[in-house]
């Protein structure tokens, strides 16, 4: 039991400058001789304390040569013992139990404590309320951290917040760019490099965050392709990203091949990245540049348009690489307004009770969505006359909602069957 009024007990920490905290922190957590329990410190002369686990710093010397010289050659470093916070240590964001906002809060109170700086309502009403984890790396939206006092913090802003959230690389999102590419404005503020992977459907998909998006709310449809019967098929996706729909083609549909076109260079390198990552790099050919510009004719049994808010500039070319003996399906995405009141249903299979027999869309259905499917199949139907020479049918098979886009915006899916007539 600790005496009443006893010393309380010192703390042993590696003390390095900034610029060399994050690199040193990550060694001494995978050698775990980094005390989750402590916070990280900054010094009254703006160097980095790292506090060690008791034990850790036995063999001093030798874990200081490692540090400056294979770890982080060219830095310096130092152990020194600092005492404990009184009355007692700092819990660490694992330790404390609390949640994530509340250790978040109080880490940076205590960070501005040491800095002689005041809390005060404005930065509470500033601190982040939501952010998106990609592994050890953590986004944050650009409605936050915008008060004048943050700036004087610099990067240990970040190491703060990175400690408090249990990440090691922290990076601010803001608006997606309108340059045709939906490139992602996103600064990375702490870490060396934006590259993540996720593990969707047993799909591995790696991509830098600073370079390309990653959209959350089409795992429904994902799911659903990769539900599809494709064996045996060539299929084409015109907008392929980093493969949300080419994968899932190629892993779960069971395609036999795959020409996928994606015109934004870090998507495309992502693109084949994810390609080995699965193991289908064989077969799949990536297209980089416009695809209205694409060498391919008369190939494809199926045709992907994962385009929003509308894939039309894309339909000339579906109708131009669909098989002009078979035909096929083509998937095309769209933005539909509507105002009629109804809520979607997302997966609402066909010939649900209250749908009438046989009707491809759901019965929660709005009348828009029955009048653009009816429109898109009309005119893929014109064009492919066009392309092609002579008359094609086309067949609503399903319209799919996916998700509300925005207020009276739905993201829909129509799935339309294109058959020459003989």
């Amino acid at each position: 039991m600790e005496e009443i009024g006893a010393e309380p007990p010192a703390v042993v920490a590696v003390v390095t400058e900034p610029r060399f905290a994050q690199t040193y922190r990550d060694f001494l957590e995978r050698r775990r001789l980094l005390d989750g329990r402590q916070r990280v410190r900054r010094l009254r002369d703006d160097a980095v304390a790292l506090p060690l686990l008791a034990g850790a710093g036995a063999a001093p010397e030798q874990l200081l040569r490692e540090l400056r010289e294979r770890v982080a050659p060219g830095s310096s470093c130092s152990l020194q013992r600092l005492p404990s916070p009184s009355p007692s240590p700092s819990p660490s964001a694992e330790a404390r139990g609390c949640s994530p906002a509340a250790r978040l809060a109080r880490e940076l109170r205590l960070l501005l404590r040491e800095r002689g700086l005041p809390w005060s309502l404005e930065l509470q009403a500033d601190l982040p309320r939501t952010w998106r984890r990609h592994g050890d790396l953590l986004l944050l939206g650009d409605r936050c951290f915008r008060a004048e006092p943050w700036r004087s913090l610099g990067s240990e802003l970040w190491v703060a917040v990175a400690s408090a959230l249990g990440a090691r690389r922290v990076a601010r999102r803001g608006p997606v760019q309108p340059d045709g590419a939906r490139t992602p404005s996103v600064t990375l503020l702490l870490g060396e490099h934006g590259w993540v992977e996720h593990r969707d459907n047993g799909i591995r998909y790696a991509f830098d965050v600073t370079r390309c998006m990653f959209s959350c709310g089409n795992v429904a449809e994902k799911l659903r392709v990769a539900s599809l019967a494709c064996a045996g098929e060539v299929v084409v996706d015109l907008y392929a990203g980093i493969g949300y729909f080419t994968l899932p083609f190629l892993v779960h549909a069971g395609a036999a091949f795959v020409h996928a076109c994606e015109w934004n260079p870090h998507a495309a390198l992502a693109l084949r990245r994810n390609l080995q990552l699965n193991g289908v790099a064989h077969r799949c050919r990536v297209h980089l540049g416009d695809n209205r510009e694409l060498p391919l004719r008369d190939a494809a049994d199926r045709v992907n348009l994962g385009l929003l808010p509308s894939s039309e500039a894309g339909w000339p070319v579906a109708c131009r690489v669909l098989r002009k003996d078979a035909g096929g399906i083509l998937h095309i995405h769209q933005n539909v307004e509507s105002f009629s009141g109804k809520s979607p249903q997302k997966g609402v299979p066909e010939d649900e009770p209250g749908a009438p027999p046989g009707d491809p869309l759901p019965a929660a259905a709005r009348p828009e969505w029955r009048s653009w499917a009816a429109s898109a199949g009309a005119r893929i139907a014109a064009l492919l006359q066009q392309v092609h020479g002579k008359q094609w049918s086309t067949r609503v098979l399903r319209v799919h909602p996916v998700k509300s886009y925005a207020p009276h915006v739905d993201h829909l899916v129509l799935d339309l069957e294109c058959r020459p007539l003989l």
